[in-house]
């Protein structure tokens, strides 16, 4: 399973400063990426490094499991009316049709709000500072105190983020 370990750093010379010294740990530059303000991100972050991730599968899951609900839900209550003729198939037929519609709703939804680690250093991001988000797969702590000695030469500082404080990543 892979985790996110976010650092706040105070401007993109220390962001600079922090890439070259995860290239130098050999960390692959996928596994790396920025944050920033909307103006520094299109004006000095190079693309390789611009994470521009949003909500949309997550929102797209949640929609298809709360509209499949709510079509079961409804293939259910127009079964139990007989006038209606609503048969097992046709209650299965609503709630898949309630499932893609919810799957839509939250995709569209969700395509529009930034990921959840946009949302919780909004305000950071807001004053200029740049976040540097790491995707490791492994648990090694030892390599995770040599990542955040590294960083923390150039300024950064992890910190912790909901999915990280909720034990999900």
């Amino acid at each position: 399973m892979s985790h996110k370990h976010v650092y706040r750093l105070p401007g993109l010379p220390a962001a600079r400063e922090a890439i070259a010294a995860l290239q130098a740990a050999h960390v692959h530059p996928d596994r790396i990426s920025l944050i920033a303000r909307a103006d520094i991100e299109m004006e000095r972050i190079s693309d390789d490094y611009r994470d521009a991730s949003t909500d949309f599968v997550p929102a797209a899951l949640k929609g298809a499991l709360g509209g499949g609900g709510a079509g079961l839900v409804a293939g259910i209550v127009a079964m139990a009316f007989p006038p209606l003729g609503i048969t097992v198939a046709g209650a299965a037929a609503i709630a898949a049709v309630g499932a893609l519609t919810g799957t839509w709703a939250g995709a569209l939804v969700g395509s529009t709000l930034p990921d959840p680690i946009r949302r919780q250093f909004e305000d950071d991001i807001a004053a200029g500072r740049v976040l540097l988000v790491i995707e490791r797969e492994d648990d090694d702590a030892e390599g995770l105190h040599r990542l955040d000695a590294a960083i923390a030469a150039t300024g950064g500082v992890r910190v912790e983020h909901d999915s990280e404080l909720l034990g999900t990543d």
